[in-house]
């Protein structure tokens, strides 16, 4: 049913000056659903990405969200409606604490997207929601460290943990598990399994093991198009897709 797709682009198409990174792509989420979009280096998944969050404009196609054509779109627009975004490279404060920098994220609630000026008590009103957020993702240890001496898997699990204190209907992590070691992979599958409960997210990912644990439907690219769709143990073994990516996964 049309009501149980929160998330769909019609005809989607990004040219640059000639080269065609993403054409024609027409993609269905479905709503409550851990959707992985894959393929090999240079099939347009980031590309694709920019187009849903708006740092890049289609040159044609159209982006629905919950029925609703928001495709000229502003960025914050998008955000406003619960479309939230982690990118490949770790994005915290590193000057600011574990909880300063869930805090910041949090501070929208406040109807001011960023208080640095206000007096600290203004905003413990906040603390226990932030406690709630670490403790999800399991941070509530690390509540005073600074970000930036966190180990770098538990900088992406405090990023996951700002996301979700944006609250997202959709969350689109990009690549959140790359450059992590075999423990840190791990914990970050099983919190993706975790904080999808209530939200739909749409991942793009190279690791085929995560892949395959956590994803209900698996979406293929290669030089922009849809190669493959379906559930991994339908697309793991298309003939066509392991051509194109499944000889690449550890790349």
């Amino acid at each position: 049913m049309q009501s149980d797709i929160i998330l769909q682009t019609r005809g989607l198409t990004k040219e640059f000056r000639g080269f065609v990174a993403v054409n024609n792509v027409d993609l269905a989420v479905r709503r409550g659903a851990i959707h992985a979009l894959i393929g090999p280096n240079g099939a347009g998944k980031t590309t694709f990405f920019n187009l849903l969050t708006k740092f890049h404009a289609p040159t044609r196609g159209a982006i629905l969200f919950d029925g609703i054509d928001i495709t000229q779109e502003k960025p914050a627009q998008t955000a406003r409606r619960g479309i939230v975004r982690s990118f490949q490279i770790s994005a915290v404060f590193g000057q600011l604490s574990v909880l300063e920098n869930v805090r910041v994220a949090l501070q929208r609630r406040l109807g001011v997207d960023y208080c640095f000026w206000r007096a600290e008590r203004t905003l413990e009103k906040l603390h226990h929601r932030v406690e709630e957020l670490l403790d999800q993702v399991g941070l509530r240890t690390h509540l005073h460290t600074a970000a930036g001496d966190l180990p770098y898997g538990r900088k992406r699990t405090l990023e996951i943990a700002t996301t979700l204190a944006l609250e997202p209907e959709l969350l689109l992590l990009d690549e959140p598990t790359q450059g992590m070691g075999h423990e840190d992979v791990d914990r970050i599958k099983h919190l993706i399994k975790a904080v999808s409960a209530g939200r739909t997210i749409l991942m793009v990912e190279h690791n085929m093991k995560v892949v395959a644990d956590i994803s209900d439907t698996i979406t293929v690219l290669q030089r922009g198009e849809i190669l493959a769709e379906g559930p991994y143990a339908e697309v793991s073994v298309d003939p066509a897709v392991r051509e194109a990516y499944m000889g690449a996964e550890d790349e």
